[in-house]
């Protein structure tokens, strides 16, 4: 699939301040929040919990105010299915970290109990043990023995063992899971010479491999059809009684309990919808999850990109497939916002001129639409997040990602205007932007521009980079395999490249002029060869797609440029920087890229794709990735950022029906997990 989401990590890198929707930029100096709002509520690790406001939704009216509430509730219910998703034994894991934490009764003032909380919230954050952007598995920092120790000290508490295990049999059990690592050791493994789903410790297969998987989909698709459905989309695929099978998510299947819960929050909502089609559009998806079946889904989604009269939207359900190695099986998430009405006014000219940067896009005509239909596009406010969107959230995002209803009806594309501000706001005492500018006047540039030219970019990224181009009949999404995600990704970031320094963005009002597209440029070549290195450990290559995308890019132009020292690779004072000598050409070699780029991806030309990414998207430079962990480690940042959730309590009347909807900003990183845990724990 494509996401079709951006996710903002990587700006946090590359300025001081962010940048917004594809990449957030960071918000204008002026811009700053009165100092008595707290963004930043807890860091441990390489994480930071920030937290953000919801503007606007006072002014909802009483029953769209109780849409969200029940949208909202329909959202926290999925979280057990993305903890199981993503490793088969983290609800397991997740239910003895939460009964430890409520329940232990020895010294919390041990450093070791410190050190084991530190591991308890990357759980959380995570939703599993595995890191969620480098998909590494990580370890708590104690002994195997202190463990025990808390699982046997902890009273009043239930541990989720199994019939006839002795909790020292249960201890035993975990050890190696938690403490080994070499038991699971990746989530997701990209690693083309390897076996991608046997190398992948993600709970989407169990007992087949590579060659079954493709084997089994190449036998189930339909390849003359139209209107494909999403195979495999929704399902775990097993080997049972010798016979591999689906089991497929529904009320009555896989997942059935916490499917059941997201229903009766759903059915709640269909009483309040706004309007007809809104109402359709929900009832459905309750019919989906009724029957598992992915016509069913694409019916759903007809509906859902054709509701561009309802101020409430949603995302609800198995959306993104970028944990699936094999770029087919979707996690499980949720997002419910509403329209911001001033900020949309940007999206809209986007939408209106859609056709126009379709025509004048650098790509073979032969890969261009003929006729761009149904782009909506639309800035909004996140209400709350779920599942593989909590805690760590993108903040843009293009649906739906069947090619098919795309081209025949259409996508929605959302840039998260609070998340993107809480960003901005969290980032603006980094010294980021200082350390990796190469000159005052960079940075300068970034600082005035950033933000502006962040959420253009993360516009033209969502509603036209993964809105453009068609697949040439017979190719599908999962042409290129393990590439998919990063090719996608690459695809929508270089169309946005490419048309910020069109002169057609300033003309329609989107940019102030060239030096804001400068902006944009400064921080992705920066990002992409320097700043996004923090994340990565040392002796590691880069294997996260939206990180492979920024490398890719960066990598190559780079390359190309040599010749005319496009861009050049200076040090002084013993630090590294990198200067774009010359903006015009640099904009020429995006556009030669993304020619290639569509061409890779309507061809689904896997052979290209691979020699593309691993040639430029995964290797890196030992000596300079030392020099860059060694610059940031001074600056005492956390390279990764996830939220924490507002709470939504319904007001009633004297009748007992609820008349009102009140929101809080709790500012307890650990209460509201132990919360989600005893309140949504269904599975």
């Amino acid at each position: 699939m494509s996401r079709k989401r951006i996710l903002v990590s990587f700006i946090l890198m590359a300025v001081v301040v962010t940048i917004s929707g594809c990449k957030k930029t960071e918000p204008q100096p002026e811009a700053v929040q009165a100092p008595e709002f707290r963004w930043q509520i807890d860091q441990f690790a390489d994480l930071k919990i920030l937290r953000y406001q919801v503007p606007g939704f006072e002014a909802l009216t009483p029953s769209q105010k109780e849409l969200v509430y029940y949208l909202s509730e329909a959202a926290l219910c999925g979280r057990d299915i993305i903890f199981d998703e993503n490793y088969k034994y983290n609800l397991t894991i997740r239910k003895t970290l939460d009964a430890i934490v409520e329940g232990y009764k020895g010294d919390r003032t041990d450093p070791r109990w410190e050190k084991f909380m530190v591991y308890v919230k990357r759980v959380w954050f995570s939703n599993g043990i595995h890191h969620h952007y480098s998909t590494d598995k990580f370890l708590p920092e104690i002994e195997p023995d202190y463990f025990a120790e808390l699982v046997r000290g902890s009273q009043g508490v239930s541990f989720p063992v199994a019939a006839g295990q002795s909790l020292d049999d249960f201890v035993a059990f975990l050890r190696p899971i938690l403490f080994d690592p070499t038991v699971a050791p990746k989530k997701v493994s990209l690693d083309s010479t390897k076996d991608l789903v046997t190398s992948s410790a993600v709970n989407f297969y169990d007992g087949v491999t590579q060659a079954d998987v493709e084997k089994y989909y190449e036998k189930i698709t339909d390849k003359k059809d139209p209107t494909p459905v999403s195979y495999g989309l929704n399902s775990r695929l097993v080997r049972k009684d010798g016979k591999i099978v689906e089991q497929v998510a529904s009320i009555d299947g896989l997942y059935g309990p916490a499917i059941k819960q997201i229903v009766f929050w759903l059915e709640k909502a269909v009483a309040v919808a706004e309007n007809d089609q809104q109402k359709k559009t929900i009832e459905a998806l309750i019919k989906y999850y009724r029957t598992g079946n992915l016509k069913d889904f694409d019916a759903y989604n007809v509906l859902w990109v054709g509701d561009m009269q309802s101020r409430i939207d949603f995302v609800n359900g198995f959306i993104e497939v970028y944990n699936d190695p094999m770029g087919r099986k979707a996690t499980w998430e949720s997002l419910v916002n509403f329209k911001d009405l001033e900020a949309t006014k940007r999206a809209d000219i986007i939408s209106a001129n859609a056709q126009w940067f379709e025509d004048n896009s650098p790509v073979d005509p032969k890969f261009k639409k003929k006729e761009v239909k149904g782009v909506a596009a639309k800035v909004i406010t996140a209400a709350i997040i779920g599942g593989d969107c909590y805690p760590s959230t993108p903040i843009g995002i293009n649906l739906p990602n069947a090619n098919w209803i795309r081209v025949n009806y259409g996508s929605k594309s959302v840039t998260l205007e609070n998340i993107n501000y809480s960003y901005n706001q969290a980032s603006l005492t980094s010294g980021l932007g200082p350390e990796f500018s190469s000159s005052p006047e960079e940075l300068e540039r970034v600082r005035t521009y950033g933000g502006q030219a962040g959420n253009i970019h993360t516009d033209f990224h969502e509603v036209l980079g993964h809105g453009s181009g068609q697949l040439l009949p017979g190719v599908t999404p999962e042409s290129l395999k393990n590439y998919h995600s990063t090719i996608e990704e690459a695809r929508g970031d270089l169309f946005a490249l490419y048309f910020l320094m069109d002169p057609k963005t300033v003309e329609l009002g989107l940019l102030p002029n060239v030096e804001a597209a400068k902006s944009a440029y400064d921080v992705e070549v920066r990002n992409g060869l320097m700043t996004q290195l923090t994340r990565i450990q040392p002796g590691k290559t880069i294997e996260e797609s939206h990180m492979r995308d920024r490398a890719l890019i960066a990598h190559w132009v780079y390359e190309k440029g040599l010749p005319e020292n496009v861009i050049s690779r200076i040090s002084r004072d013993g630090k590294t920087y990198f200067v774009i000598n010359d903006y015009g050409k640099l904009r020429k070699l995006y556009g030669d890229l993304l020619a290639e780029i569509q061409r890779i991806t309507s061809e689904g030309d896997y052979e290209a794709a691979k020699s593309l990414v691993e040639a430029y998207g995964v290797k890196v430079d030992p000596d300079l990735h030392k020099e860059v962990l060694a610059r940031y480690a001074k600056l005492n940042l956390a390279p990764y950022t996830g939220f924490i959730n507002p709470v939504y309590t319904p007001v009633t009347g004297a009748s007992g029906k609820i008349i009102d909807i009140k929101i809080s900003l709790p500012e307890d990183y650990v209460g509201q997990m132990m919360e989600y845990g005893k309140k949504y724990g269904f599975l």
